[in-house]
């Protein structure tokens, strides 16, 4: 009885642990003025279609921004410990860095009310959608900061 409980808080943690952050192919609605998706609801981020930018949370309908009406784009990083390993499998994980990679979209809508929206994305998808963005929207990437700036490659 006494080994099977750390291996249930090791189950625990490693199951729980997407709660934390978005996987590496998914992103998240983190907050701003859609109504029809809730704050960190996970769906897919696509910057497929040559029109809009398209983010399908599941129990949502698809959110559409165009490319066209995009006034502002906004990358930043925030940089967290990974406690909670580090408590039950090494603590030498103490040392490694999570990185969280948020994406703030200015745009306009259909009335021409000023909208915006908060993307945490995962890690897999980050640079390739910031280039696509930046190029189908005409906009440039602005940094929150020299990290993030330095993470896509040296910034413009």
């Amino acid at each position: 009885m006494k080994r099977m409980i750390p291996s249930v808080l090791l189950l625990t943690v490693l199951v729980s642990s997407p709660a934390f952050a978005v996987g590496g192919d998914v992103a998240a609605y983190m907050g701003g003025t859609l109504t029809a998706v809730k704050e960190r609801s996970e769906g897919q981020f696509s910057t497929g279609d040559p029109v809009n930018l398209v983010f399908t949370a599941k129990k949502a309908p698809p959110v559409l921004i165009p490319y066209a009406s995009i006034e502002s784009l906004e990358y930043g990083q925030k940089a967290g410990r990974r406690v909670a390993v580090a408590v039950l499998v090494s603590p030498l994980a103490l040392f490694s860095k999570k990185r969280n990679h948020y994406l703030t979209i200015t745009y306009k809508d259909a009335k021409g009310a000023d909208q915006a929206a908060v993307f945490e994305l995962g890690k897999n998808i980050i640079r390739t959608s910031l280039t696509v963005l930046e190029v189908r929207a005409k906009k440039q990437i602005e940094f929150q900061d020299d990290e993030a700036r330095k993470a896509m490659g040296g910034g413009k």
